[in-house]
């Protein structure tokens, strides 16, 4: 009689995930819709602007009479041409980077150190470069430092600080010399806004998207 040979049952092998593909589905999105969030506020905020026509209008500039006068016209000016001059300041950095290659590079990689190697990164694996693992704390710590180098000891500082003043001149030179009596200004609209308000909008609808990738970090 035959023997019968004992059934061989068959194994599969589970698919062996390497680190960066396992890393890639929690970074890859956080990044898109980030960059989204961002563009889609930039959009939004432009298109608040007023009409250019309206800036250089030739026949709205006229000498201040006093300080005072000066500061009230810069005042209700910002109130109205506000995206316009964040526009008009925005380039005017844009143009002094583009015009400093060096520093556009450096300030464009630690940009970028901070979102992939810090912001979007999970905490685990741990970081490792060049044949050395980075713990949390000591990769915070070398991004500070870079950056306070980059900024501080590098033509990066001053080229940013002379753009924000040239641009900062500009603004306050045409809100100084633009009679506001012919704009419709809301008298409904805070007080307490400034340059910083569009930035802020644009930080408060892309939280929702850097809180989850910070959470996956822990």
């Amino acid at each position: 009689m035959a023997s019968s040979s004992p059934a061989i049952l068959p194994i599969t092998n589970p698919p062996i995930t390497t680190t960066a593909e396992s890393q890639a589905p929690v970074a890859t999105p956080a990044v898109r819709a980030f960059i989204s969030h961002i563009s889609e506020t930039v959009r939004n905020g432009l298109s608040q602007r007023r009409p250019w026509s309206e800036l250089v209008e030739r026949s709205a500039f006229s000498k201040p009479e006093s300080f005072s006068d000066a500061t009230l016209r810069i005042r209700k000016n910002y109130s109205y041409f506000k995206i316009n001059y964040l526009s008009v300041i925005t380039v005017v950095l844009a143009f002094s980077l583009l015009t400093n290659p060096f520093s556009l590079l450096l300030l464009l990689g630690l940009l970028s150190a901070w979102l992939f190697l810090y912001l979007f990164r999970p905490s685990d694996p741990p970081l490792v470069l060049f044949g050395r693992t980075f713990s949390e704390r000591e990769t915070l710590a070398v991004l500070t430092v870079s950056s306070i180098v980059v900024i501080f000891l590098t033509s990066v500082g001053s080229v940013l600080i002379s753009a924000l003043m040239v641009g900062l001149a500009i603004v306050c030179t045409h809100g100084a010399f633009r009679v506001p009596e012919d704009l419709f200004l809301d008298e409904q609209e805070p007080a307490a806004t400034g340059f910083l308000s569009f930035l802020s909008g644009a930080a408060s609808s892309a939280a929702p998207t850097v809180a989850p990738a910070v959470a996956a970090r822990g």
